[in-house]
């Protein structure tokens, strides 16, 4: 069984910066495909971010946000720079090991999410 907890979000003025952290538990992070995702009020989830062999972003986050993971920590991180009211949501992390990375269908591990909220 696989656990994923996040950490990292919070309030932060529009071009401040946030790391979300997601510690996981049960498997190796080296092992996984991590995803992160993005759920604003009255909005779907959405695909942010995901790490397999290489790196994946939506487009309205290339070149701001940076998906990484540390195999020592177990641990997967998503750096937001240049952060942008837009980007006020509930952010998720989620663990696969197969399927389409941008697809919430394809991750069978979910954490609980966690609030960043971009003030103008």
């Amino acid at each position: 069984q696989v656990h994923l907890a996040e950490s990292g979000g919070g309030l932060v003025q529009a071009g401040g910066s946030l790391r979300l952290s997601c510690a996981v538990s049960g498997r190796r992070v080296r092992n996984l495909s991590m995803g992160w995702f993005r759920q604003a009020p009255g909005k779907e989830r959405e695909f942010v971010a995901a790490i397999t062999w290489r790196e994946f972003y939506t487009e309205s986050v290339k070149g701001r946000f940076t998906i990484s993971i540390d195999p020592s920590e177990n641990t997967a991180y998503l750096q937001m720079n240049s952060l942008e009211p837009e980007d006020t949501a509930v952010y998720y992390c989620a663990a696969s090991n197969s399927g389409s990375v941008y697809a919430p269908s394809s991750y069978g591990y979910w954490g609980q999410g966690t609030q960043v909220t971009v003030s103008t």
